[in-house]
């Protein structure tokens, strides 16, 4: 994909976040790969344009949280970057909160354990749902975060589906105008 010099992610748990490490030792699949990359373009733009990644092939996770009774809700959503999640609509009814939010980078942070800008569904919060968009699972491969900025994990889209807390959800993201 692009020209991502890529090898089996848990041979390089360097560029793994720590619960991205641990999951993916629990998890051992054999079609997940990790590339090292420059930090200062993990961003999805800048890395998409330096790695020659089409935009289809980049899925982002982006950390949801919302209030119902008091308890604070969090999930993820993965969607391919050419869109847009659905958080007012789709994902606030899906987790049955009156109001829904991208949650605060540093709570994001925090509670993940992971680098903002690379934050990944693979070792997220074990309570948290995964909503994922069905556009990623067409996808032959996608990059994700690895929990750091210095790395990208690649790994059959499908693959996605499996990952524990898992929920395809239709509707879940509308392509970008």
């Amino acid at each position: 994909m692009g020209n991502l010099k890529t090898e089996p992610a848990l041979d390089r748990p360097d560029l793994l976040a720590p619960p991205v490490a641990a999951a993916l030792a629990l998890f051992q699949h054999p079609g997940v790969e990790v590339a090292a990359i420059d930090a200062s373009l993990a961003d999805t733009a800048a890395f998409c344009e330096e790695y020659g990644v089409r935009l289809d092939e980049s899925a982002n996770c982006v950390i949801v949280s919302g209030k119902r009774d008091g308890v604070v809700r969090y999930a993820a959503c993965l969607l391919l970057a050419t869109t847009r999640a659905d958080v007012n609509g789709v994902v606030r009814k899906h987790l049955n909160v009156r109001k829904l939010s991208f949650a605060p980078m540093d709570e994001a942070v925090a509670l993940t354990g992971m680098e903002y800008g690379g934050i990944t569904p693979i070792g997220l919060p074990a309570d948290w749902p995964i909503l994922v968009d069905p556009r990623v699972l067409a996808q032959p491969s996608v990059v994700i975060g690895s929990g750091v900025r210095h790395g990208k994990i690649q790994l059959p889209g499908a693959l996605a589906a499996e990952l524990p807390n898992a929920e395809v959800v239709e509707g879940l993201a509308r392509e970008l105008q």
